[in-house]
């Protein structure tokens, strides 16, 4: 049984891996040294309120026990983030689409950084 990630370093540092855009989420893997297959599930409050939240949660989470044994990449953090269109969309679907995901982080592929921009920090020397 996959690992579930619970600290905020853990979430950052799987955004610095490989991003596969789907309709309803963007999955995030990141090699995490060994410590086995590990998963993590966010969504942000621009999707609904708590009860869309939480319902888009127990999707994924589900999505996540499903798949992960069987086509998630050893030795790697999952990370899924809901998009808007993941409350709505057919679960059976979505799970094509983790598939196809995991299939292309496997080859090391992933989407283009576009329109990513770094994140202000603070200025030295101001």
């Amino acid at each position: 049984m996959p690992e579930v990630l619970t600290k905020r370093a853990d979430f950052l540092a799987a955004n610095k891996g490989l991003r596969n855009a789907k309709p309803g989420f963007v999955l995030l893997t990141r090699p995490n040294d060994g410590q086995g297959i590990r998963y993590g599930v966010t969504v942000t409050k621009k999707i609904g309120n708590a009860v869309v939240r939480n319902r888009m949660k127990r999707r994924f989470r589900e999505l996540l026990r499903a798949a992960l044994p069987d086509k998630g990449l050893p030795g790697h953090d999952h990370v899924l983030i809901g998009r808007a269109g993941g409350v709505t969309r057919d679960f059976h679907l979505m799970a094509h689409e983790l598939d196809q995901a995991l299939a292309r982080a496997g080859e090391g592929k992933g989407d283009p950084a576009r329109g990513r921009r770094p994140r202000r920090g603070k200025r030295s020397g101001s």
